[in-house]
């Protein structure tokens, strides 16, 4: 269940890294732009942006491009994630993504969604993706 929320200075620093990063997704296609930035837990930002493909499968979405720069900078742990797009209904990341962030993340691992004009709500991974597969099940455990 999303928690819509007034608007505070809490996640101003993720607000502001997606609302930059946002404007540079490249979504010719669907003119949909979305942002995300994330937090680790060593406190570090990263950000990305949707980038469609003519061949629609190919493009990848905004959170995975915030997931990509993390690993890329040697972290790994998620403790929050915004998501931005110019939408009168909050978005919440895709099936994909939610697993992805899912890797990194915990069921409390609170993801905001927000809107160019701010914060809308925020809800846990675990609320969007219950029972989710992670790394236990190859390893056999129950």
């Amino acid at each position: 269940m999303i928690n819509f929320l007034q608007p505070t200075g809490d996640h101003m620093s993720l607000l502001d890294a997606a609302k930059r990063v946002r404007e540079n997704a490249h979504a010719p296609y669907s003119e949909f732009k979305v942002g995300a930035a994330l937090r680790t837990a060593s406190g570090a930002v990263f950000a990305g942006c949707n980038v469609e493909n003519v061949a629609y499968p190919e493009g990848t979405c905004a959170e995975a491009g915030a997931i990509a720069a993390m690993v890329a900078a040697g972290q790994g742990d998620i403790v929050e994630i915004l998501v931005m797009a110019e939408s009168d209904v909050p978005i919440t990341p895709c099936g994909g993504c939610r697993q992805k962030i899912s890797e990194f993340g915990t069921p409390e691992t609170v993801i905001i969604l927000a809107s160019p004009l701010g914060v809308i709500g925020e809800v846990t991974l675990g609320e969007l993706l219950p029972g989710s597969f992670t790394p236990a099940h190859l390893k056999g455990a129950k």
